[in-house]
């Protein structure tokens, strides 16, 4: 049995895990980190990259089709060869992927550990049975995994996540997906865009990460009148039979509908992958769910020096959460007990669906009733958006009462993934509505849209 000594010892080399290792080395400690999988991040391999590469696809598919409004006509049958879509999504994913491999392999080898790490007690890690690592501090960035309902397994190999859409060889024809957050969304339209017959279903009337209302209400009909989406669906039966998933559920008119499909597309959430760490054989506290308890502020699990970053600790789990996290670990794990809290910017999430949707700051379901204002935009009359044809879209944004301060916006509508890094920026410098107001807003372009819903915001303030 090898054995290794380091002061920072680091599980899991994705986004969180990497910048952690390089934290704690360019505050001059000694570190390793330990992976057992694949290198290459979450992102790069099942994530933001190769669903971007799949949606550009669809979204190609979907312009073509709608042309004739402007006067230009497409002649003859627009062909989708699913053979070459995947091809092209799994080409560009390798070579996103090999971007972070080559990172990873930069790093010296000494200090690269392969293999699946486990607590012997709070610094004493196992990994395989070949190293054991003694570190003075560990950072847990084990990421996360799909999280599948047990009653799923019914369906056998017609079962998939999202990690399975991108090592497909071709497109299917029928797919049926369970839940519609970002995930279950952003692939739901993309593969009906690209010629899948698609059923998106939820449960509770959840559309993506919208919590107001209005915006909720309005997502979820102009999505339906792209294909089938029922927020709160009623199904009744679930089967396997031979190669096809059978599911009988009632509609939105209450008639029953029993339906086949080729897979089953399971987007119901993700849980921390922390299960296999051996976290028993640690002083940890441990929660219902087997999760060490841990200070949000600074990371650290307890009084101990351990600390849990990235997608591991369920907090924030998107890519720039997870380096930022990541980084303060790695500097915590470094100047144990010297800690900090992390330095957390605006709260900021996009969807990339079409009209995409995104929130920013506080969100609506956050904030105390009374206690704000909602400015209010629809893009349908926009100029620019209507310009383009791309008028669907409603936006609301929030204003503090008392000081006028912009709280957050919720919104569906064209370019939002631009719009909401203006207003991130806006909400971390802590702007009020009418300094938002004082700032330029070009003619024309999309983002007039935000300056009527800060306007209607600012009317409400004064009346």
């Amino acid at each position: 049995m090898n054995t290794i000594q380091t002061d920072v010892a680091v599980i899991g080399a994705g986004t969180a895990g990497l910048a952690a290792y390089r934290a704690a080395k360019a505050a001059g400690k000694r570190a390793v980190i330990i992976e057992g999988g694949a290198y290459g991040t979450t992102c790069a391999r099942v994530g933001c990259m190769p669903s971007k590469l799949l949606i550009a696809a669809a979204d190609a598919a979907h312009e073509l089709r709608h042309t004739a409004p402007f006067g230009v006509h497409v002649d003859g049958e627009i062909r989708i060869d699913g053979r070459e879509v995947m091809d092209r999504v799994k080409r560009e994913r390798d070579r996103f992927v090999g971007f972070v491999v080559r990172g990873v392999e930069g790093i010296p080898e000494e200090d690269r550990v392969r293999g699946y790490a486990r607590f012997i007690d709070n610094t004493v890690l196992q990994v395989d049975e070949h190293t054991v690592v003694r570190a003075s501090r560990v950072v847990i960035a084990t990421g996360s995994s799909p999280m599948v309902p047990k009653a799923f397994e019914v369906f056998g190999d017609r079962l998939v996540v999202n990690d399975d859409v991108f090592a497909w060889d071709d497109l299917p024809r029928r797919v049926v997906v369970f839940g519609p957050g970002v995930i279950g969304l952003e692939l739901g339209q993309a593969l009906s865009r690209l010629g899948v017959q698609v059923r998106v279903f939820g449960v509770r009337g959840g559309v993506g990460p919208l919590t107001d209302p209005a915006i909720k209400a309005y997502a979820a009909e102009a999505f339906r009148r792209e294909f089938y989406l029922d927020p709160d669906a009623k199904v009744t039966a679930m089967a396997r039979e031979g190669d096809e998933a059978v599911i009988t559920y009632l509609d939105r008119d209450g008639n029953t509908v029993t339906e086949r499909f080729d897979y089953v597309l399971a987007a119901t959430g993700r849980k921390p992958n922390v299960d296999r760490l051996g976290l028993e054989n640690t002083g940890l506290a441990l929660d219902e769910r087997g999760m060490p308890v841990f200070d949000p502020a600074t990371l650290q699990c307890g009084s101990a020096p351990i600390f849990i970053a990235g997608d591991a600790n369920d907090v924030l789990p998107l890519l720039h959460e997870a380096a930022d996290e990541g980084k303060s670990a790695g500097e915590n794990a470094a100047a144990y007990p010297d800690i900090k809290p992390v330095p957390r910017r605006a709260s900021l999430g996009v969807v990339f669906s079409d009209p995409q949707l995104a929130m920013v700051g506080q969100r609506h379901a956050d904030l105390v009733p009374e206690s704000f204002v909602t400015g209010e935009v629809s893009f349908e009359d926009q100029g620019r958006s209507r310009v383009m044809l791309k008028n669907t879209g409603l936006m609301h944004v929030y204003a503090d009462k008392a000081t006028g301060r912009f709280l957050g916006a919720e919104w569906m509508g064209p370019r939002a993934e631009n719009i909401a890094h203006l207003l991130a920026w806006s909400y971390q410098q802590n702007l009020t509505i009418a300094q938002m107001l004082a700032m330029p807003f070009y003619h024309p372009v999309v983002e007039e849209g935000l300056r009527t819903a800060l306007r209607d915001a600012q009317a409400k303030l004064s009346a």
